[in-house]
């Protein structure tokens, strides 16, 4: 069986796995916690980053420091991942779920303005597939109606927009290390705050709403509570895990473009014959090779063709189930505006195997069997 992911793994993770628990200090905070931190900020180019138990506890950070209260609006796509809405959700707010556009199943930045009410607090775009959303758009709406920005950049490590990261253009960033992304940590996240305004309420939202963190640089002689909060630091062994993958970051996102283009060349035929559709990448987006999908005609086809693939020993993948459809989505939030496109692109879409270290002959393999299937599928029709 071809997997559809297999984690990533550093040369150095497990002997750095070693060294923190020798250490002796394996919760948050600890020196891997802060290299991996370091990491993000130098390569982001952004002055806040705080590393997180998952990209869900940092959109729940990214919604307190937007003072998220009950009956708040918050805008974003419905075809996302539930930790997008739940962040926001978990503080009473109402969700406001806006069309996707078909090209890059990002939300459609043209339909925003028009779902902004006077309740209307955030706007959280949603980087599918590492692919920004049309973000220029985004923040001049933002701008004109004070709206904070939260990128739920998950998928986005090493994705840029005109050359900035994605996860520093808005307020706040999001980013996941699960073990599906590009790099991994098993289960973690990162928050990145775009200015030092967020800084010390972040560091005390994290450490369980006390002023820890000033206490262990020596800022005061004793921590106390300050603040509401949770914890949310990771284990300094899973930091540990994480920072060997760092340190080879570009070796992974070159190995997974060459995948991704592999893929892309040998699909583009019977995207052509008109058979499927493949990602688009618009102008100023540098994506970072997170998924590869295409699109069947309709959800009876992409049905055929996921069960034709498995007995071909491929493992394939469709992804989220549109929020709004959701029972909890329907409580939670309204979709405002005309679902043209999101529930039908949603059932079209179909994830291939990808991963750092996906062999060539196997990519051949998938796209040689994707061709078989949509070529006897001609014959019999």
């Amino acid at each position: 069986m071809i997997s559809f992911n297999v984690p990533p793994c550093g040369p150095n993770s497990f002997r750095y796995i070693k060294e923190a628990v020798f250490r002796r200090h394996t919760c948050g905070d600890g020196e891997f916690t802060q290299r991996c931190s370091q990491w993000i900020k130098l390569n982001c180019e952004i002055s806040n980053a705080f590393l997180t138990t998952s990209c869900t506890h940092a959109l729940e950070m990214a919604a307190m420091l937007c003072a998220i209260e009950p009956g708040d609006e918050v805008i974003m796509p419905a075809y996302t991942f539930v930790s997008t809405a739940n962040a926001f959700v978990l503080h009473g707010a109402k969700v406001v779920f806006v069309d996707i556009r078909p090209d890059t199943m990002n939300i459609d930045e043209t339909l925003i303005e028009q779902a902004v009410t006077e309740k209307t607090k955030a706007v959280v775009p949603v980087h599918y597939a590492g692919v920004a959303c049309e973000m220029d758009t985004i923040m001049d709406i933002a701008g004109r109606h004070n709206l904070k920005v939260v990128e739920d950049a998950a998928q986005g490590v090493k994705s840029t927009y005109y050359g900035k990261a994605l996860g520093t253009l808005g307020d706040f960033g999001c980013f996941s290390f699960h073990e599906t992304k590009n790099y991994s940590m098993g289960e973690g996240g990162a928050l990145l705050c775009h200015g030092s305004r967020y800084t010390e309420r972040a560091e005390i939202i994290r450490e369980k709403g006390t002023n820890r963190s000033k206490f262990f640089r020596g800022q005061v002689d004793k921590y106390t509570w300050m603040d509401c909060g949770s914890s949310y630091l990771p284990s300094d062994i899973n930091a540990a895990f994480l920072l060997g993958q760092f340190e080879i970051a570009d070796v992974i996102l070159l190995d997974r473009m060459k995948s991704w283009e592999r893929y892309y060349n040998g699909l583009l035929p019977l995207a052509e014959e008109g058979f499927i559709e493949l990602p688009a990448i618009p102008e100023g987006c540098a994506h970072n090779a997170h998924m590869f999908y295409i699109k069947a005609k309709d959800l009876e086809e992409r049905t055929e063709l996921i069960s034709f693939l498995k007995s071909r020993y491929i493992e394939t993948a469709f992804h989220y189930i549109p929020l709004h459809n959701a029972p909890a989505g329907k409580r939670f939030g309204v979709f405002a505006g005309e679902d043209k496109y999101t529930t039908r692109e949603s059932e079209r879409l179909l994830r291939l195997p990808m991963y750092y270290e996906l062999q060539e002959d196997d990519v051949d393999y998938v796209v040689s069997m994707i061709r078989e299937f949509y070529l006897n599928r001609e014959v019999r029709v």
